[in-house]
């Protein structure tokens, strides 16, 4: 009786030891990706790609780029200009360059320039 409790506690020990390391690996997994996503810097993308043409806060206007600081387009609107460019201006493109995350985190980072 004694070995048949001791076999049963093992299992369960077991099996709740295997899946309690599932969970862990699983929470770690999403804080990691979490922690990827807040590190993308919008601003420093933007210094980084847009400060020659649209200046540091984002009223420069150089080869007619728009003043980002009146911009009166959305979230979605701006997104897009930054994955396909603006046709008949000098903007260009960024999709084959930033990965869609760091689009958005420029984007939002624009719509702070108003703020200034």
């Amino acid at each position: 009786m004694i070995n048949k409790l001791l076999v049963l506690t093992f299992i369960a020990t077991f099996i709740f030891a295997c899946g309690g390391e599932e969970k862990t690996a699983s929470t770690s997994t999403t804080k990691a990706k979490k922690e990827v996503i807040a590190a993308i810097d919008g601003k420093a993308i933007y210094q980084t790609n847009c400060v020659a043409c649209h200046g540091v806060n984002g009223d420069m206007g150089v080869s007619g780029a728009a003043n980002l600081a009146e911009s009166q387009l959305s979230l979605e609107e701006r997104i897009h200009v930054l994955e396909n460019g603006r046709e008949g201006t000098a903007m260009v493109s960024y999709k084959s360059l930033l990965e869609e995350d760091e689009i958005k985190a420029v984007a939002e980072y624009t719509i702070k320039l108003q703020e200034k």
